[in-house]
């Protein structure tokens, strides 16, 4: 056998030299060098990841080149500079000077601002184009249409608003489109039938309206469509079972309604996971539920499906399948031969007879009408049900389901048992006393190092690092786009009567309508009439910080001497003075919002108000009322009126300059010429009126500050008791129905407000504590009502919620007899003894310190 012939040395050597030239291959183009440490600085990329003096194609991280050309950068996860880090902008114009990019990845990096229309124009080789979790907000552009190499296109995770421009229906080539995570509005574009190599449809998450298109059955290579979490509405149409390659559909947290196709399980085969949780479909379960030959996750909880379980299959053995049936009206007899499945959850039905929990293990059944199972529902409802379609309930003459007796001791043996008890739980409650006693040291410790720092204790972030933001950041933002005076003209029609929104206390507001069909509101200030902090204190505002709880800003007007403008993101729901009474119910009539909107309004208004008061200095609002709280479709909150806004500390005449200077040390003294320093627990008053008014349906209460509104308020607030529930029915909106559970939900709001409302500032809860409490409603009333003296006896550790029995307790006297807070003239901000003074949770004049009155949560 002949061996094969070694290459001499020569050759050996001449393949490794060209190895290592490769390695080495330098930039061909100076303008993309130059565009690349343009780049650079912009972005405030770390020289340790982009060194100067080092070959880019080779040393630089996420700089991919081919023939000493760039054609990819990749900038996800990458470190940033500080002065990156505090102003990350949408600096990304040198990118037009790669002609050759064909991939840019900028996932989870700050990219503040709107995406470029330029992208369209001046990237024509862009192949994958990832801007996911990257703060952008603004409208898509059209022009991302002209990429026609397009394959990749994940916008997700952003604030993204307006419809999705139908010209993305002329990425042919695209197989990824990820627009999950935004405010995306209109209905599921008809036109993405056109793309038919899509693999990935993923629109979740946004204010989508309207039906599922029909025509997404025409997209043969789909494997992943996912729609939760919209308004979508009717039924699923029969064409997705046409979709012969899906893998997962998700349509869960929408509104659609009518039955589920029988096709959807026996058509698509290639289906592993479907949920369709979370809507009104009703009807019976398919027969050809268990047929899919490949699925392995159902959830159509929370919906109203009907009838009993289809008969399972004798050859099925899918022990892999998880089912969520829980939260329907299913009904009927259950068999053994569900253990075949391998967890399926049954609960909150109405499945009757003999139930086995042995024979059933991998099946979830509480909530029930079974036998011989625990925690079942009462024999008057599954009676009631069963009556009520005219069926027969087989336990129709039994007893009411008695719960799981307690397991019975030895008489003999009771004290041997007791004594055990007693010395693992006595070494267990020392333990925990002693831990609890170092957690206080280590807190009072490190409280008193955040004072003496007057800023708050966010952690130490490392040099050059790139912090992932948290769940509701505040962002650095620009001021949004310059608009003309001639489109200030067209957006409001020559500001015709007919488009004026309202008349604001710092401005008129317009309705506008955008080149896109887009309808935003514009402020329009006159500088005459109105003293020029008005507009530049909002504008201040939103240059420094943003926050998703705020009113968008979208754009401004400067060119007009005399008159100014302010762009602002339309609200659909109005502002919840004027919306309270303008929800349409099914019979065409006007009424007001259920109690879990109500709620939803609190807690989003509190979580606004919590983040100003939590930057550094903390901002007050000022001017908390019902008017302030802007609704989007959904009724989430936008909170607006933020011309107002101080810093706390500052004086009442303070301007834009203050906003985040060092704050002012503040005390119940007042300052000289009878001015006091804003305090947040002005803002903490004036939002227990607006809790006030959601639970009384008294719109109005939180703008007036007259002797008529004193009057009510000690009125009100003498029907809310922390020790007797039922005297919050004399208070409660006559428009509103609420159950037992729901009626303890109002008691807590009314007492949450009460706690507002105290006629001492320095006793009321911090909004961080009244968020907390909103977001845990039965918690407050429940752990309160029932423990009272467990909370006396653990005092070196309080919970969250005695931030508001500790001065409940202290205070309600007092309250009960003087009203709700001071007079009218003592509730102006900037005068001596109003909610603004004395009231600032920072002041070193307090008796006690803010931490010992209203612990952590």
């Amino acid at each position: 056998m002949e061996m094969p012939r070694l290459l001499p040395k020569t050759a050996i050597i001449l393949l490794f030299v060209q190895f290592a030239l490769a390695q080495v291959m330098p930039l061909n183009s100076r303008i993309e060098w130059l565009a690349l440490l343009d780049l650079r600085s912009s972005l405030g990329i770390r020289r340790t990841d982009w060194p100067r003096k080092a070959a880019p194609c080779t040393n630089w991280t996420g700089v991919h080149c081919e023939n000493g050309r760039v054609v990819g950068l990749n900038v996800s996860g990458l470190r940033r500079t500080r002065a990156g880090r505090q102003q990350p902008r949408f600096a990304v114009d040198s990118l037009a000077n790669f002609t050759l990019l064909a991939s840019f990845n900028a996932s989870t990096f700050f990219l503040n601002g709107s995406i470029p229309d330029w992208f369209g124009y001046r990237l024509a080789a862009l192949q994958r184009l990832d801007l996911s979790s990257c703060s952008i907000t603004g409208l898509i552009p059209s022009s991302l249409g002209n990429l026609s190499r397009l394959n990749y296109l994940s916008l997700s995770g952003n604030d993204l608003t307006g419809k999705t421009p139908s010209t993305l229906g002329q990425l042919l080539g695209l197989s990824v489109l990820d627009l999950s995570g935004n405010s995306l509005t209109g209905s599921v574009p008809s036109f993405f039938s056109s793309l038919s190599n899509l693999t990935r449809l993923e629109l979740a998450s946004n204010y989508l309206s309207g039906s599922i298109p029909a025509s997404l059955g025409n997209l043969p290579s789909l494997q992943l469509l996912s729609l939760f979490d919209n308004g979508l509405t009717a039924s699923i149409p029969v064409q997705l079972a046409n979709l012969s390659r899906l893998v997962k559909l998700d349509l869960s947290k929408n509104s659609l309604s009518g039955s589920l196709p029988h096709s959807l399980f026996s058509n698509l085969l290639a289906l592993q996971n479907l949920s369709l949780a979370d809507n009104d479909f009703d009807g019976t379960l398919p027969a050809t539920l268990w047929s899919a030959p490949n699925l392995v996750f159902l959830d159509a909880s929370s919906n109203n499906l009907t009838g009993p379980l289809p008969q399972l299959n004798s050859s099925i053995n899918s022990t892999r399948v998880l089912f969520n049936l829980s939260n329907n009206q299913l009904y009927g007899f259950l068999n053994t031969s569900l253990k075949k499945l391998g967890r399926i959850d049954l609960s909150s039905n109405y499945f009757q007879g003999e139930g086995h929990s042995d024979d059933l293990s991998n099946a979830s059944l509480a909530n029930n009408c079974l036998e011989m199972v625990p925690n079942q529902r009462s024999f008057q409802d599954c009676r009631l049900f069963y009556v009520q379609r005219n069926l027969n309930f087989s336990n129709a003459g039994g007893q009411e389901p008695t719960p799981s007796p307690l397991p019975e001791f030895d008489s003999k043996n009771n004290k041997r048992v007791i004594f055990i008890l007693v010395g693992i739980f006595g070494g267990l409650g020392f333990i925990v006393l002693l831990a609890l006693v170092l957690i206080l040291l280590l807190r009072k410790r490190d409280k008193s190092v955040a004072s003496q720092r007057g800023t708050a204790n966010v952690g130490n972030v490392p040099e050059g690092e790139n912090p992932r933001p948290p769940k509701d950041p505040f962002l650095l933002t620009g001021m949004g786009e310059s608009f003309t005076y001639e489109q200030m003209l067209q957006l409001t029609g020559n500001f015709a009567e007919a488009n004026i929104i309202k008349h604001g206390h710092s401005g008129d507001l317009y309705r506008g309508i955008l080149e896109g069909g887009v309808t935003v509101v514009v402020k329009k200030v006159d500088v005459n009439l109105i003293r020029r902090e008005s507009y530049m204190l909002e504008l201040e505002l939103f240059s420094k910080v943003s926050h998703t709880r705020l009113v968008p800003l979208l754009g401004h007007c400067w060119e007009n001497e005399n008159e100014k403008f302010l762009i602002y993101k339309y609200m659909p729901n109005g502002d919840l003075a004027t919306s309270f009474n303008r929800v349409t119910g099914t019979d065409g009539k006007s009424q007001s919002p259920d109690w879990i909107t109500r709620l939803k309004i609190a807690i989003g208004a509190a979580e606004a108000l919590s983040c100003l008061h939590e930057c550094s200095p903390p901002l007050v609002h000022r001017d908390v009322q019902a008017s302030s709280i802007l609704l989007e479709d959904k009724f989430e909150v936008r909170l607006g009126s933020l011309s107002e806004v101080t810093a706390q500390g500052d004086f009442h005449q303070s301007v834009t300059t203050k906003f985040f200077r060092k704050p002012h040390r503040s005390s119940d003294q007042g300052t000289p010429g009878g001015l006091s320093s804003v305090a947040c627990s002005y803002d903490v008053y004036c939002f227990g009126k607006v809790l006030l008014e959601l639970v009384t349906g008294n719109l109005g209460v939180s703008k007036s500050e007259d002797d008529s509104t004193g009057e009510w308020l000690k009125q009100t607030l003498s029907y809310v008791s922390l020790y007797d529930k039922e005297l919050v029915n004399n208070i409660v909106d006559p428009s509103l129905i609420v159950d037992e559970d729901l009626l303890e939900e109002v008691w807590a709001m009314a007492i949450v407000a009460r706690s507002c409302l105290n006629t001492k500032p320095s006793k009321r809860p911090s909004m961080r504590h009244v968020l907390k409490a909103l977001e845990n409603p039965l918690k407050v009333v429940r752990q309160e009502y029932s423990s009272s003296v467990r909370l006396r006896t653990n005092s070196s550790r309080r919970s969250w919620s005695s931030a508001f029995f500790g001065s409940w307790r202290h205070n309600s006297l007092e309250s009960a007899t003087a009203g709700p807070g001071p007079t009218s003239k003592e509730m102006q901000p900037g005068r001596v003894g109003s909610h603004g003074s004395g009231g600032n949770e920072h002041s070193s004049s307090n008796k006690k310190s803010s931490s010992e009155i209203y612990p952590e949560p």
